[in-house]
């Protein structure tokens, strides 16, 4: 059973400009999620782009990089896109997307994900953050799922999962049969909200940079 990992890696992010090499504690934000893929228990360690400095950034730090056609790499265009594109041109047997903006996401993390695959029978696996119950308002200031005349105390909502987008795991069989990263019979990986921090915006990047 041959399992690969996949960073997807355009260049043209907006929220930060060339946000994938933005330098993080002194290195490249992509380095980190390549460093922990070839770390853990996948068998090869894939970049996707068009970029062509990107390519040199992940061929230097010991990833295999795939051109990404520049039509599946817009400002529009979904993850699938690329997932399918890897799929038609790379063999595997189970895929390991490690997305470039969890740079906290850590080598056991993504192991334990693949154990889960591989001894529960899952179609998919993907990381999660246990979410306690906060009171939420629409912009409309309704209470969303609640009434604020009954506020509920914390302890009797139940408890949820946020996906927090580090990774997702999936077999190339259901990734042809459902175009989709996951679904089917689902497994899950906590990590705590320390680690659960994706970079979107300057804030966060330099927020993370404090947490490393």
């Amino acid at each position: 059973m041959k399992i690969v990992s996949l960073t997807l890696a355009r260049g043209g992010s907006k929220g930060v400009l060339r946000k994938n090499l933005a330098i993080l504690n002194g290195k490249p934000l992509i380095s980190y999620v390549i460093e922990v893929s070839k770390a853990s228990n996948v068998e090869e360690t894939w970049v996707s782009t068009e970029d062509k400095e990107i390519a040199e950034v992940a061929k230097f730090y010991g990833a295999k990089v795939i051109d990404r056609p520049v039509e599946i790499a817009a400002d529009t265009s979904k993850c699938e896109e690329s997932l399918l594109h890897f799929a038609a041109n790379i063999d595997f047997d189970i895929l390991v997307f490690i997305q470039t903006t969890s740079p906290l996401v850590m080598v056991e993390d993504v192991n334990k994900g693949i154990e889960l695959m591989k001894t529960n029978n899952y179609d998919s696996v993907f990381s999660v953050t246990r979410e306690h119950w906060v009171p939420r308002w629409a912009n409309d200031m309704t209470p969303i799922d609640w009434n604020h005349f009954e506020r509920p105390r914390r302890q009797e909502k139940e408890v949820t999962f946020i996906e927090n987008g580090a990774f997702y795991i999936t077999t190339k069989e259901f990734l042809f049969e459902n175009k989709n990263r996951y679904g089917g019979k689902i497994g899950y990986v906590e990590i705590p909200l320390s680690r659960s921090f994706q970079v979107d915006s300057q804030e966060e990047l330099d927020l993370i940079g404090r947490l490393l």
